[in-house]
């Protein structure tokens, strides 16, 4: 039997929601976690999935599981098969009759709170009968949902130029790394030095992400390492909600922070970051015709944008 027919034989859903899971947390640990398997388990799921691909898709390594540029291209059919099924039996427990405008959009964690709540606000008001599917995701899983199909629109990051294929690319704004804390948090009666900064327990980015790589580029030009006390995380509500509550110093994109630092919920660290602006955009695919709800949805966003 040919190759191709004993692929689409052999391949199984389980391989599909394995190599999805490791894609969006960046590491075997949490996408083990993430599908309540063993590491061995997933790791020999993953193994068997390369071995009916022919192809290595993850570099796995120090920095946790990176994607090859032939899992880069894979992602994106595997997710469209995952949607496929998803809106499968979505259609199978609709009720006849029932009908509604739907507009899918995927953001990074830290754009949705920046941006998101505003703009959904004001969008209802005037698209009362529309139901809003909102995904936070790493900008690798945003990229491949908006190939697939999965996605209307998305909230990202610019990618490598064979990775932006087929995509169009909006810039909305440049997004700055912070640290920041609660307003009574003890560092802020004293001379504070990022060295000082870094003795009090951190949440940051996983590894292999961009704020994460930002955070790093800094504690390096000053000699400083993030703590043993440190939470990793791609939630920002729970990132936010650790930094509101107890001593934790948040290493976090401006634009998540930028109501919070308004209100004055949290305060920025008079600490220099020394790290160039990362441009933020609006993504969509070149082939499709946005709704009219979607493309409303896209005007929302930008005119939530400061002028």
């Amino acid at each position: 039997m040919e190759k191709k027919g004993l692929f689409s034989q052999r391949i199984r859903l389980r391989h599909l929601h394995t190599f999805v899971a490791v894609a969006q947390q960046g590491t075997l640990g949490r996408a083990a976690e993430t599908l309540n398997l063993s590491q061995p388990a997933l790791s020999k799921t993953l193994n068997e999935l390369e071995q009916l691909t022919g192809a290595r898709l993850f570099d796995r390594g120090r920095l946790g599981a990176q994607l090859t540029l032939v899992g880069e291209q894979f992602l994106t059919h595997a997710v469209k098969v995952l949607d496929a099924l998803n809106h499968a039996g979505q259609s199978l427990n609709r009720k006849d009759g029932q009908a509604s405008s739907i507009v899918r959009i995927g953001a990074l964690p830290t754009a949705a709170l920046g941006i998101l709540p505003m703009v959904i606000g004001q969008f209802h008001k005037q698209q009362s009968d529309v139901t809003l599917q909102v995904g936070t995701m790493n900008n690798t899983m945003l990229l491949a949902g908006l190939k697939s199909g999965e996605l209307d629109l998305g909230i990202g990051r610019m990618s490598d130029p064979e990775l932006m294929t087929g995509l169009n690319y909006e810039l909305l704004f440049l997004e700055s790394l912070k640290l920041v804390v609660r307003p009574g948090h003890p560092l802020l009666q004293e001379n504070i030095t990022l060295s000082r900064v870094m003795e009090w327990p951190a949440v940051v980015s996983p590894k292999g992400t961009i704020p994460r790589q930002n955070a790093e580029t800094l504690l390096t030009s000053q000699n400083c390492k993030l703590p043993a006390t440190c939470i990793e995380t791609l939630s920002a509500s729970l990132s936010r909600q650790l930094t509101v509550d107890y001593n934790y110093v948040w290493f976090v994109p401006s634009g998540a922070v930028k109501e919070d630092l308004r209100q004055g919920t949290l305060t920025a660290l008079p600490i220099a970051t020394q790290v160039a602006g990362e441009p933020i955009g609006i993504l969509t695919r070149v082939d499709a015709t946005l709704t009219p709800a979607a493309q409303i949805l896209l005007t929302s966003i930008r005119k939530s944008m400061p002028a």
